[in-house]
């Protein structure tokens, strides 16, 4: 309806324009004819203003220069009486007819050329709509908003570069785009292999309204650019906003933290989260647990957690490595209790490694 009612004012303006030197001019009639079909077509009348704008288009079309130029008006309100039904892909085809109208204003055929653009975006020929609005481009200076729209375009073909190109243009005039741009940006930018700018762009989207997706999208983003300490620290900033919760977002925040050389951290949340039954007192859980404390480097609780996975899995690999890791921080006496456990529960030991012991 709005590309309806643009064509309508377009329409218009152009009879007012009739009489300027570069359009030629009209007779009387097919002005009045002109008019009563644009009050009928504000009325809402679409179809019968489509039937009698293009029969005229027709008739006048193998006529003199005024008459052509009539025609070409003619297939200017056929069109907004297509688009005011729906009809984008046939509104855009009698815009196509128009602008083929050389005794048309060149100034006009391009304002001609930009609606189509739009409503072959409208009807889903994104192809052809890209290909006018680079034609365009060409001749004018254009908006933010036209920026946008063509990178948005060239995005729906996966033409990333080019895209990215258009993100750029549109960035410069408007470098803070609402939050529907942003992703805009950040997928394109992704998409053109240039991550850093991704992030950043997914990060100024990030906030408490924010849904989850972005926030994981912007760790996993900064995760895959090898920068594990952002992305604990926007997993972090996430949690603490209320924002991502729950068992597989919590133990996401605990992986994060191992990654990010934070482990002591992870493991104080995991301990916390067992004991408080929000993760289950699991194998796994526990042998999480212990990782996390020898990466920090306790010693203590690192061992206690190593013995106590060793104890619940019965596993000759779990004692066998309680015993190398003992004996690595000189507690000798459980390193030897440890492999001889081991050796118990099948695992490989070097005989020596116990006799000397």
């Amino acid at each position: 309806m709005r590309a309806a009612i643009r064509l309508i004012v377009c329409v218009g303006l152009l009879l007012t324009a009739a009489a300027q030197a570069d359009a030629p001019a009209l007779s009387g009639d097919i002005i009045a004819d002109l008019e009563q079909l644009q009050r009928q077509l504000q009325q809402g009348e679409h179809d019968s203003v489509a039937e009698r704008a293009r029969s005229q288009a027709q008739r006048l079309e193998g006529g003199n220069t005024a008459d052509r130029w009539a025609a070409a008006l003619y297939r200017q309100l056929a069109a907004g009486a297509e688009a005011g039904a729906g009809r984008s892909e046939s509104a855009a085809d009698q815009l196509r007819q128009a602008r083929r109208v050389q005794e048309a204003p060149l100034s006009q055929r391009d304002r001609w050329l930009r609606e189509e653009a739009r409503l072959r975006l409208a009807s889903g020929q994104t192809e052809e709509a890209v290909a006018l609005w680079l034609d365009w481009h060409e001749r004018h200076a254009s908006s933010s908003d036209d920026r946008w729209r063509l990178a948005r375009a060239l995005a729906e073909l996966q033409r990333w570069e080019e895209a990215a190109g258009w993100v750029e243009r549109a960035l410069a005039d408007d470098p803070a785009p609402d939050e529907r741009r942003q992703m805009l940006a950040a997928s394109v930018f992704q998409h053109a292999g240039r991550g850093e700018e991704a992030l950043a762009r997914l990060e100024a989207t990030l906030g408490a309204e924010a849904p989850p997706e972005a926030w994981r999208r912007a760790a996993a983003l900064a995760q895959g650019l090898g920068d594990a300490q952002r992305a604990a620290a926007i997993w972090e900033a996430g949690w603490r906003l209320g924002v991502l919760k729950g068992e597989t977002d919590l133990r996401q925040r605990i992986e994060l933290h191992l990654i990010a050389g934070t482990p002591a951290r992870a493991a104080e949340y995991l301990e916390a989260a067992v004991a408080d039954e929000v993760l289950p007192d699991t194998l796994d859980n526990r042998r999480l647990l212990a990782r996390a404390w020898e990466q920090a480097r306790d010693r203590e609780r690192a061992l206690e957690a190593w013995r106590e996975v060793a104890q619940r899995s019965e596993k000759g690999d779990d004692w066998q490595r309680l015993a190398l890791l003992a004996n690595g921080w000189g507690r000798l006496e459980l390193a030897q209790e440890a492999m001889q456990q081991a050796q118990r529960r099948g695992a490989e030991v070097d005989p020596h490694w116990l006799s000397t012991r």
